[in-house]
């Protein structure tokens, strides 16, 4: 089982960043998936969740609401996370993962917000 998570960097506060999750298996595509995610010292977070039949079925926590968005392809095997207006508060490792019961965690990928 493979999550990998990608498009994570530095930015400035303000800024966008995209983050994509390729799933390696079939099974992703068929149920509700999430991105995550865990600044230093920290649990990690539940941040946004996507629906698998109705890809316009999702949620958000309230720091991240009305300027992240997240989405899946077609397919339903990738999953994105839009991030605008980003905040020093946003700098943390993401991750995707199954909403429900996650799986083994992937590496994730680091999201840097400079002040």
């Amino acid at each position: 089982v493979q999550l990998q998570a990608s498009g994570g960097g530095l930015v400035q506060a303000g800024g966008s960043l995209r983050l994509s999750c390729a799933a390696s298996e079939i099974i992703f595509s068929i149920i509700p998936m999430a991105w995550y995610r865990q600044a230093p010292g920290k649990q990690r977070e539940l941040v946004a969740s996507i629906a698998s039949g109705d890809f316009t079925i999702t949620n958000y926590a309230d720091s991240v609401k009305g300027r992240f968005t997240i989405s899946r392809d077609s397919s339903g095997n990738t999953v994105y996370l839009q991030m605008n207006s980003l905040k020093p508060e946003d700098t943390a490792v993401y991750y995707c993962n199954a909403l429900y019961s996650p799986r083994p965690w992937g590496q994730g990928t680091l999201v840097t917000v400079s002040s």
